[in-house]
């Protein structure tokens, strides 16, 4: 039985962890984001974070798609951490069994979900669930349709749009601004793709998500930078690991 009283999360002791668990396990409409907060805060996970993907698993394995959904992205989050304690040691190794539940809930409801958004999210906690190091959440800035990288001639800090708004680079706030100076992005073929990117755009087409397909075919594609008109991997200067 875990001593939530010898852990720590983000706010110092865990002991209220096993209850704010209960709360979203009984809850189906329960507010996640406290917990998010505590176990996995801007990214930083904690000795109490790696103790609870027990439980989130149980929750992801039984409860409902809210539930679930919660549960694999907060379990995938935390696993997927690199900003976690020093001693945390080989985690795939020591919550093994944990992950393969996680794993095999979320292979199992990636075919069912309708939403870009929670798709990209169920995604990346599976390459995490796999062992992936797949950089600083690149399929999360992917769901927000936003990539903010910099040039990598002249510095300049440009905004790469890949969805709603089009598919361009801009130094300007486009949010905002109605007559940006935008330069196109160009996609890559989904032919020259291999190893991990090719599975992820055959896996989108697969699961019925061409609109994922087409992103990440623009996400592994290139950008020109609106000041220097100096081209760039967008992937690459988004540091995406793979």
């Amino acid at each position: 039985m875990t001593n939530w009283g010898q852990l720590t999360h983000a706010y110092g002791t865990a002991e209220d962890i096993q209850n704010r668990l209960d709360q979203v396990a009984a809850e189906p409409s329960a507010d996640w984001d406290d917990l998010w907060s505590a176990l996995c805060h801007q990214g930083t996970v904690y000795s109490a974070s790696f103790a609870a993907l027990h439980r989130l698993a149980r929750i992801a394995a039984t409860g409902d798609t809210t539930q679930r959904a919660q549960a694999l992205a907060l379990a995938g989050a935390i696993v997927g951490s690199a900003d976690r304690p020093p001693d945390a040691g080989d985690v795939h190794a020591m919550y093994a069994e944990d992950i393969a539940t996680l794993l095999r809930v979320a292979d199992q409801y990636r075919s069912t979900v309708t939403d870009k958004g929670e798709y990209l999210y169920l995604m990346q906690s599976i390459l995490a669930f796999e062992g992936h190091d797949v950089g600083n959440d690149p399929l999360k800035s992917l769901a927000n349709e936003e990539y903010e990288v910099e040039c990598p001639n002249c510095t300049a800090m440009s905004f790469v749009a890949i969805g709603s708004h089009g598919y361009f680079a801009t130094i300007d706030d486009y949010a905002i601004e109605d007559d940006t100076e935008r330069t196109d992005l160009v996609p890559a073929d989904p032919a020259s793709l291999g190893g991990l990117r090719r599975r992820l755009y055959d896996d989108a087409l697969a699961h019925g998500h061409p609109d994922v397909a087409i992103a990440l075919s623009y996400l592994f594609g290139r950008a020109t930078c609106v000041e220097c008109g100096d081209t760039f991997s967008v992937a690459e200067q988004a540091e995406i690991a793979f």
